[in-house]
């Protein structure tokens, strides 16, 4: 089976969690690093964050980098509190992990995520889920690896439904709309999995139950920590009956883009203050050919759901 590059950039919170062990757990696919990103928590934790689940799910070989600490606009970020709430403040939700035995490499992501483009070109996917700003960073310092870049996922925005820290902005895009902007009106091939995707595609303690069931480390941690999102799901978003995988079905889409239906668009993204940080089509370039973004409007939940538990469970069970 082909296996492609992959790079993850993360926030890592709990369902960017899920997204690394789907992307480990995934055959296709060579997981060569992981950009740590600011949003769910600190750049800083969120490296943190991700080198602990790497270790707990016996992928120690996957290198982190450290990206930017705050928005390409601003000198400083600062955890939105809705985000504490929804991930906890250790992002983990507040399940302890060990300190990881590594730490992030001295490389900085920006460089990383150059080199790596200018090495497997049109073999690397970048998978974003977090705020667009060390791929606009690294677009700005190296115009080509929009060329070069095979395809970038991301999770992140709403085109057919409302935003969810504002009526219009999915939490990502909100995070620095400016980089967004820039990455969405560049020559990059983007797929975007947004809100009307990832709303729909659930997990609930039925799921979380049968990884405690394992018996194993991995299935016990990623239980507990599941089932801290789904009890604050009740809290924010009683009407879904789960929690939402957004940032693994990011990774689903990126490997199997039949999972979703799809309209190819060219957009943009509002930085005005009224508008800040929507997703859009983009008036002037409404009739260009070949348009630069597919947005996921429907998905196959079903068929995603089984892949995503079939993918864990097995990893689980080994760990």
């Amino acid at each position: 089976m082909a296996t492609r590059k992959m790079i993850l950039d993360l926030d890592t919170g709990i369902d960017d969690a899920m997204a690394i062990a789907y992307a480990v757990a995934a055959l296709d696919v060579d997981l060569i690093g992981i950009i740590a990103s600011y949003g769910n928590v600190l750049t800083p934790l969120s490296a943190q964050n991700s080198l602990k689940i790497l270790e707990l799910l016996g992928h120690s070989d996957v290198p982190v980098y450290l990206g930017e600490s705050h928005s390409s606009t601003t000198t400083h970020f600062d955890v939105m509190p809705i985000s504490a709430q929804i991930h906890g403040k250790n992002g983990i939700g507040e399940v302890p992990l060990p300190t990881p035995k590594r730490e992030p490499e001295t490389e900085s992501a920006v460089d990383f995520l150059i080199q790596s483009a200018h090495s497997y070109g049109k073999d690397l996917t970048v998978v974003p889920t977090g705020p667009l700003t060390n791929l606009a960073k690294a677009l700005k310092l190296a115009p080509q690896i929009q060329d070069e870049i095979g395809n970038v996922t991301l999770m992140g925005g709403a085109l057919t439904v409302p935003g969810n820290v504002s009526p219009v902005a999915e939490a990502n895009i909100n995070q620095d709309p400016h980089a967004a902007d820039q990455v969405f009106e560049s020559h990059l091939n983007i797929t975007m999995v947004g809100l009307d995707v990832t709303l729909r595609t659930l997990l609930t303690k039925n799921e979380t139950a049968q990884w405690r069931s394992l018996k194993t480390e991995a299935g016990k941690k990623f239980a507990d920590i599941v089932d801290y999102y789904i009890d604050v799901y009740k809290i924010t978003s009683p009407h879904l009956h789960g929690c939402a995988l957004h940032d693994p079905l990011a990774v689903g889409v990126a490997l199997d883009p039949s999972l979703v239906s799809t309209l190819d668009l060219n957009m943009f993204v509002d930085t005005t203050k009224e508008m800040w940080g929507r997703t859009i089509g983009d008036p002037a370039r409404l009739t260009d050919k070949n348009p630069n973004v597919t947005v996921a409007l429907t998905v196959d939940q079903d068929k995603y759901l089984a892949r995503f538990m079939d993918y864990l469970t097995k990893l689980f069970a080994e760990n």
